[in-house]
């Protein structure tokens, strides 16, 4: 299987080039971030002339995750498990894939230490390991996969001295994310590649992707079961060049041979 994470930063916008890059590279299964459509704007048909079925949880202009896969897709669970205390926002959906209990996720941004969005950061975090416990144990074949808004330490940030008394790199967050992690997943890049500096996230603004100025926040997290059938990982940067990109490049894992 070769799964892979996008934060697309709205499917309407992006369309054609998630189509060309899908085309292309040809994922077993994608999980998508920000598509920023209703429930029932999601380009179905589109995504299946290219051999993929599709779950969307949308929330019009703002938010919404999505899963396609060629592989199998059933079990869909919309929102968090249930039993947990629902979010209100589009952000997290779970289905079943060739065996693999897959998650795309967009973690909440958090804005400031100071703000609410922060606390609502670090809760939804909590929910989505509540979510893994409700739903698969550690020896099975699980897959958490998304733009988590956190660097997981200060080898992801391109300058960790500009980010002091920020978001992304606080401690609260990095603790949070390990919890998520104890339920029995890997960060899979690291699996490959111990290297600073090899981001997914660059800021639009004042040429970024060019200076290197990007943070890692994009993961793939995985049970034992999937990292250690693993062979590969990559960030697609040449998905973040041309016209009118996302943000965000892919980053895909391949499974097995």
């Amino acid at each position: 299987m070769l799964i892979a994470t996008w934060n697309v930063n709205s499917l309407k916008a992006r369309l054609p080039r998630v189509e060309e890059w899908l085309a292309d590279v040809a994922p077993d299964v994608l999980c998508i971030q920000e598509t920023k459509l209703a429930q029932d704007k999601f380009p179905t048909e589109a995504i299946s002339a290219l051999g993929y079925e599709s779950a969307h949880f949308g929330q019009g202009q703002w938010n919404g995750v999505a899963i396609v896969s060629k592989v199998g897709l059933s079990n869909v669970i919309t929102n968090f498990a249930s039993g947990i205390e629902q979010d209100g926002e589009a952000r997290i959906i779970t289905a079943l894939c060739d065996g693999v209990q897959v998650s795309s996720v967009y973690v909440p941004n958090g804005r400031a230490l100071d703000h609410d969005h922060y606390t609502y950061k670090l809760s939804w975090m909590s929910r989505l390991r509540a979510h893994l416990d409700a739903t698969a144990k550690k020896t099975d074949k699980v897959i958490v996969a998304g733009d988590f808004n956190i660097a997981p330490d200060d080898r992801d940030v391109w300058d960790v001295s500009q980010f002091e008394g920020s978001t992304h790199v606080s401690q609260p967050e990095r603790d949070v994310l390990e919890t998520v992690c104890e339920f029995g997943l890997e960060d899979t890049f690291r699996r490959f590649h111990d290297d600073a500096g090899i981001f997914s996230w660059w800021d639009y603004r004042g040429g970024s992707f060019h200076k290197g100025h990007g943070m890692r926040i994009d993961l793939i997290l995985a049970t034992r079961a999937v990292a250690e059938e693993s062979t590969w990982t990559i960030i697609d940067r040449n998905a973040r060049k041309g016209e009118q990109p996302s943000d965000h490049a892919p980053v895909l894992l391949k499974i097995g041979k």
